[in-house]
């Protein structure tokens, strides 16, 4: 089994440096496992790194690992303005004008989140080649003005994985096959595939991905790196290519707490073109991280997710040791509703959702695609089946175009059974609204009765606490922390 193993792993099992390290940064990035995003800004606030050096260190790095020798395929496309970018960011620091912990640190986005820049945003398809944003995203606009260079865009499965239900995690016409950098053979789950490995290999300091249903968690637990889903309406998704109003948010993955803190933090606000985000406001979520924040509190432990794998559980054990060491009070054995019962609910919600945003999205973001609406994006994989559909194809895409249009006739909860809000036949020709979520939302778990899911997981461990329905249609954050973190 080939991996980079011997390069990957230090920084995960423990090699990052918080502050200043007693070596200077490897011109090559070698050594950027080494360093957070702290001991990063210590060193340029001493003089001895600059945001040229560090960036120029990240794309050799990504040039020697993504583009060749193993080829992990994470990054699709680099940012060819980032060294000016980072030229810029030098001469505010040397002029006393740092923006905050995120200047001059280079970031790699996922391709799905749009960028009013030299980049392409594609979701990883050759439909939308050529498509240039008139705006940053949100979230973008918010990095850029905390003095984050935006490196570079990852691959993704293509769509977020929405295309098909046979899709393969991590491929995409645009990008190829990412590969997993722990072992080049095993799949990186997804749909943030390229952020998740793309953290895991080092190949920038901070990365962003996005999530509906595990497309955060996922991977990060995966490719072992920290993910975090947020609260949604905590991140803007203005610009971000939709599937889901009711589920869709981005959010941090990285090799520590710390740094993901530091990357939501930049990340999160309110923003009027996002009415989800109404009551979010700017935070400080570094202030958050202490040694005591788990005095006290109570986390629940879902031991049928658990693996049954010795070696795997073995680990979990240990981390939950870690925990309550710490002064959390572990609830255990846990039981969550089954998913059985809404899973298909919550799919035909996120069908209808999607074919009104994606629509709605190209309107605005896809000018200078060849491809203006969904109907148009089936036809070109059809068009050009033998690159966009060799490997699946695009069932669900067509599941979509045969759905009726959102109207002003929406479905009222009280007009079927309480667990019952599946889309209606087509022939009805309403759609699934805001006030249906809310009420499958409230069916499954009250406002309160979940603050934080926390996975503490080993690459391959099991998906199925990470896929919780309580995580994925309640709007609940979710944590990801590799275990050899936790101690």
């Amino acid at each position: 089994m080939s991996s980079l193993r011997p390069i990957v792993s230090g920084g995960i099992a423990g090699g990052l440096v918080n502050g200043a390290h007693a070596d200077g940064l490897d011109p090559q990035g070698h050594n950027l496992l080494a360093f957070d995003v702290s001991a990063l800004q210590s060193q340029m606030q001493q003089g001895s790194l600059t945001a040229v050096a560090l960036t120029q260190a990240c794309l050799s790095r990504i040039e020697v690992i993504d583009r060749s020798g193993p080829q992990l395929r994470a990054v699709i496309e680099l940012n060819p303005d980032a060294i000016e970018i980072a030229q810029e960011r030098d001469r505010e620091r040397r002029a006393g004008q740092v923006r905050g912990p995120l200047h001059g640190i280079p970031v790699l986005i996922k391709d799905n989140i749009a960028t009013a820049d030299s980049m392409q945003t594609t979701a990883g398809s050759l439909a939308m080649i050529g498509a240039k944003a008139p705006r940053d995203a949100h979230l973008v606009t918010r990095l850029r003005n905390a003095g984050a260079i935006m490196l570079g865009k990852t691959n993704l499965s293509e769509w977020a994985n929405i295309r098909s239900n046979r899709s393969t995690s991590g491929w995409s016409a645009r990008g190829g096959l990412t590969r997993n950098p722990h072992a080049l053979d095993r799949n990186t789950s997804g749909s943030s595939s390229g952020s998740a490995a793309a953290t895991a290999a080092v190949l920038a300091p901070l990365t962003v991905g996005t999530e509906t249903d595990g497309s955060i968690v996922s991977p990060a637990s995966i490719n072992g790196v920290v993910g975090f889903k947020p609260t949604v309406g905590l991140v803007s998704r203005d610009g971000i290519i939709p599937i889901s109003r009711t589920q869709d948010t981005a959010g941090p993955m990285t090799r520590s707490v710390t740094d993901a803190a530091l990357l939501l933090s930049a990340m999160a606000g309110p923003d009027s073109r996002d009415p989800a985000t109404r009551s979010a406001r700017a935070t400080d979520y570094m202030a958050a991280l202490n040694l005591d924040a788990l005095r006290g509190a109570r986390l629940g432990i879902v031991r049928s997710a658990f693996t049954g794998n010795q070696r795997i559980d073995a680990i979990h054990e240990q981390a939950l040791s870690a925990l309550s060491a710490k002064g959390a009070r572990l609830i255990d054995w846990v039981k969550l509703p089954s998913a059985e019962q809404y899973q298909d609910s919550e799919f035909s919600v996120l069908l209808y959702e999607m074919k009104a945003g994606l629509n709605t999205y190209l309107r605005e973001f896809g000018r200078g695609a060849p491809v203006n609406s969904l109907a148009d994006i089936i036809a070109f994989n059809e068009a050009n089946a033998a690159q966009e559909m060799s490997h699946f194809g695009q069932e669900l895409f067509l599941g979509q175009k045969n759905l009726a249009d959102c109207a002003a006739n929406p479905i009222s909860p009280r007009s079927r059974p309480a667990n019952d809000w599946r889309a209606p036949k087509a022939s009805t020709k309403p759609c699934v609204d805001t006030n249906s979520t809310r009420s499958l939302r409230q069916q499954v778990a009250s406002p309160g009765s979940l603050t934080l899911s926390t996975a503490t997981t080993t690459p391959g461990a099991s998906q199925r606490l990470l896929q919780s329905l309580v995580i994925r249609i309640s709007a609940y954050p979710a944590a990801l922390l590799p275990a050899c973190q936790l101690g």
